[in-house]
């Protein structure tokens, strides 16, 4: 791993992670189309890492209010009047089904479903998701209108994302827009749902990841990796927010399509296989 592919994976990773187009699919591929070898589950947990501090750093005032809100909750529950209690329970609890969801099927997260099959089917069908929600979702909600059952579903549809392909906030928008939600407030709950899911899932990788052996070469090239992806996840986030606040969703939809068409076809001729992590 050169610092070139740190830096070129580090970028996908910003940019996909936030953006509803998968960056599951993205890793898998991008290495596939540039003759790279796997990077592995250590420079992934890196990327991961760098997304996560994107996404804290940017909602670090929401995220404040909602662990001090969450804590007077247990003292004194006052959800009716304090948004903040209800956003950080609501926020537990939309993260319960991801969270069994990977300790219960995690071998074949990890192998079978990571198949350009799997990904271009994925791709496409949530591509066609998003698109019936563009039409029929009322998109008059803000996140202050959250409800158990839009936390619950939202949950469910980001467990889905565990599915190579199905890309998280993808999901979660999706579903935010079937439950109401306007494409921005889709946005902002599926990235506050994002803070503790990716944080457990870098916690979750860690256990398999080698205490010892890296060279001081993969140590850097892990830095920037952190960092590539932390800055382009922060920028990319502020520029979506902005972005849906003024315009649908049809630009991710078509990509989505032409992506999961593109991998059909490559695996169909042979050039792509199945891709577990090294």
């Amino acid at each position: 791993m050169d610092i070139l592919q740190s830096v070129v994976l580090g970028v996908v990773q910003g940019i996909t992670e936030f953006l509803p187009i998968s960056s599951t699919a993205h890793l898998i591929l991008t290495p596939l189309f540039m003759g790279w070898k796997d990077p592995g589950l250590t420079f992934d947990v890196a990327l991961h890492v760098g997304t996560f501090l994107a996404v804290a750093a940017y909602f670090r005032e929401d995220l404040g209010l909602m662990v001090r809100g969450g804590l007077s909750s247990l003292r004194r529950p006052n959800f009716a009047e304090d948004p903040y209690q209800r956003l950080a329970w609501l926020t537990v609890i939309g993260c319960i089904p991801a969270g069994l969801m990977g300790i219960l099927f995690e071998k074949p997260i990890e192998t079978t479903l990571r198949s350009p099959y799997v990904i271009a089917a994925t791709l496409s069908g949530v591509a066609l998701l998003l698109l019936l929600a563009e039409f029929i979702g009322k998109r008059d909600r803000d996140v202050k209108h959250l409800t158990l059952r839009d936390a619950l579903l939202i949950g469910v549809a980001q467990a889905c994302a565990l599915i190579p392909g199905v890309s998280r906030s993808g999901a979660t928008m999706t579903m935010g827009m079937f439950s109401g939600l306007s494409r921005e407030a889709s946005a902002r709950f599926s990235f506050l749902l994002g803070v503790p899911i990716i944080f457990a899932s870098c916690l979750f990788k860690l256990r398999d990841v080698p205490g010892a052996g890296l060279s001081s070469a993969e140590f850097l090239a892990m830095g920037v990796g952190v960092a590539t992806s932390a800055v382009t996840g922060y920028f990319v986030i502020k520029f979506l927010l902005a972005f849906l606040a003024k315009r649908s969703m049809m630009v991710f939809i078509v990509y989505r399509l032409f992506l999961g068409g593109l991998v059909a076809y490559l695996a169909l001729s042979g050039y792509l296989s199945v891709v577990p992590h090294t």
